[in-house]
This record gives structure tokens, sequence and C-alpha cells, in this order.
């Protein structure tokens, strides 16, 4: 396994890097053509627009602060967004499942668990330790 300096595998590195730029991706190809987000055919509404413009900020804001925690090692907010963004993840899976995207399912469902295993790493391998000793020294 590649280690880098930090001590932080390399898959992990591939795994922020590679899942940040497909989220960016995903915002720019929402703001540019929003069309792409519905079924073939579907006519473009203002609605559509405003949820294509939330996806777009969802998703580039979250690329963005996954490169900025990873390039400055922040172990504990990395983590946290790699959570936060398998969840986000997981349930887009679900809601493509069920209006029947299936071609979508697998991506997005690997993203998910990758990213739910690099936070699970990043937390220290055993468990969610990282909540547990905050609430811990808190008390203390």
């Amino acid at each position: 396994m590649v280690e880098s300096r930090t001590g932080w595998p390399g898959w992990l590195y591939a795994c922020v890097i590679v899942g940040a730029l497909l989220m960016a991706l995903g915002g720019v190809i929402a703001l540019i053509n929003p069309a792409m987000l519905l079924a073939p055919g579907e006519p473009i509404t203002a609605g559509v627009r405003v949820y294509a413009g939330y996806l777009v900020s969802r998703n580039i804001v979250l690329a963005v602060m996954l490169m900025a925690m990873l390039a400055v090692r922040a172990r504990r907010m990395l983590c946290g967004l790699m959570l936060l963004t398998a969840l986000i993840q997981a349930l887009d899976a679900i809601l493509d499942a069920r209006d029947g995207r299936w071609m979508l399912v697998p991506g997005v469902t690997v993203f998910a668990v990758v990213f739910l295993f690099g936070a699970w790493w990043l937390a220290g391998k055993g468990s969610w330790r990282i909540w547990h000793q905050d609430s811990e020294s808190i008390r203390a």
C-alpha cells in the first residue's frame, strides 16, 4: 500500500480527488445543461432551473471543501465531509432506484461505499471514535 508523508494511504487521496472531480463535474453539467437532469423530451421549467442551481451549489461547495480539507490534511473535517458525501450519495442511489434510473444506481452506490470506507478509515478504523472522543473531552 502506498502511503504519503502524512501516513494517509494513496487510495484515500485518489478517492477524495476523483470523488471531488466527479461532484464538480456533475455541478458544471447541471449549470451548463440542466436538460441532462431530465428524462428525454421533458421540458425545462423554472423549477428545474432552481433545483439545478441547488445541485450546482451543493456539488461545487462539497468538491471544493473536500479538496481543501485534503490539502490542509484536516483529518476530522475531511472525515465529516466524506461521511456527509457518502450519505448524500446513498440517498441519491435510493432516489435513482425509486425513479427507475437503474443505470445510475451502481455507480452512485460504489461512490457512497468508497467514501463511507474512507470516512471510517479516517475516524480510526475501529469505530466512529472522533465524535466519541470529542464528546468525552467536553465532559471532562
